[in-house]
């Protein structure tokens, strides 16, 4: 029999509970919880130290998309890959990125992933399955088919995760990978954050379906859409397409309605938005706000659990950025390595 939650409601029998505490036990989701704060410190943390003169360049943030990278991430192996985007800080801490090490990348430091070189938008992590994000809209899409093509042919039973943006589902490879991907059957799951946006550019301007899952169904593949704000919801359709693509059934196409609540980078004046439509999103359908309020109401965690999670993560964040402070610089006699896998 159902008990009663702490406001006095009655708690979901397990046949009714979400897929993700039918699925997962309370110490993983208190683990997604911390993961979600953690890429949201991280990028605010990023961005303050941008502002501070301490990062150069610019960035692309995902603060509101956390629920995307998290629950897409979850229940993937070390094994599995993703492929990523410039806006894919999310996903790689999703993955088991470290943060101190991110940072120090951002900070163009010899400790980061890519030993300085790759900054903000190339940042990757074999040895977690992180193939790396790109910079180019699209560019991890035909990535990810490639990889797919291998663990087809090793029979790995391994999955391949291509995040990508509302954008590039207008760019050629988005076609051309779909496509390849649904004739040889391989185990790829092509995951859209649409966050409503390329760049400044609405989806209802340039896209000519009402919904980009839509899509899949020119290549004889699941389309689905989900609201990309809701872990749960993320979490079962990503559980859904996996076991599909273990099973050698081919590829699904995951639509996350998202939202992010930076401009597209940090040059961006964000004068194609109203400041009404940022707070509705951020004050009504914020992911972490909404994860923690289903975790309480499930008895996962408490408040003072939740404020232990975000001290923890304040913490790792605080740590992560003095480490990439006190990390020495490139030499430039080293400017020619570590730029090719052999020179490593």
């Amino acid at each position: 029999m159902a008990g009663k939650a702490k406001n006095g409601a009655e708690k979901p029998n397990g046949a009714n509970l979400p897929f993700l505490y039918r699925h997962y036990d309370h110490e993983t989701l208190r683990g997604a919880l911390r993961k979600m704060h953690l890429i949201r410190q991280f990028e605010e943390g990023a961005e303050e130290s941008y502002m501070r003169g301490l990062i150069h360049g610019t960035m692309h943030l995902s603060i509101g998309q956390e629920a995307s990278a998290v629950g897409i991430c979850l229940g993937l192996t070390d094994e599995d890959q993703i492929t990523s985007t410039h806006r894919g800080h999310g996903h790689c801490i999703a993955k088991g990125a470290d943060v101190s090490r991110m940072f120090a990348e951002f900070f163009g430091k010899t400790t980061g992933y890519c030993r300085g070189r790759g900054g903000s938008m190339h940042i990757a992590d074999v040895s977690t399955g992180n193939l790396g994000a790109n910079g180019i809209v699209g560019g991890g899409l035909p990535i990810a088919v490639g990889a797919a093509l291998t663990a087809k042919k090793t029979k790995s039973g391994n999955v391949v995760v291509c995040f990508f943006g509302d954008g590039a589902n207008n760019e050629g490879a988005f076609h051309e990978a779909l496509n390849m991907a649904a004739i040889w059957k391989l185990p790829v799951i092509f995951v859209c954050e649409n966050n409503g946006y390329g760049m400044s550019t609405s989806v209802e301007r340039a896209t000519a379906v009402k919904n980009i899952a839509d899509r899949a169904a020119a290549y004889a593949m699941p389309g689905v859409i989900v609201e990309g704000n809701v872990v749960s919801d993320v979490a079962q359709a990503m559980h859904e397409a996996t076991e599909r693509a273990r099973k050698g059934e081919g590829p699904t196409l995951i639509e996350c309605k998202t939202y992010r609540y930076r401009g597209h980078s940090k040059s961006d004046r964000n004068r194609y938005r109203t400041k009404e439509e940022i707070e509705e999103w951020m004050t009504e359908r914020d992911p972490i706000e909404m994860f923690e309020a289903e975790l309480q109401e499930l008895g996962v965690i408490d408040m003072a659990g939740i404020e232990a999670i975000r001290a923890d993560v304040a913490r790792e964040i605080a740590e992560g950025i003095e480490f990439a402070k006190e990390s020495p610089m490139p030499d430039v006699a080293n400017l020619e390595k570590y730029v090719y896998t052999e020179q490593a």
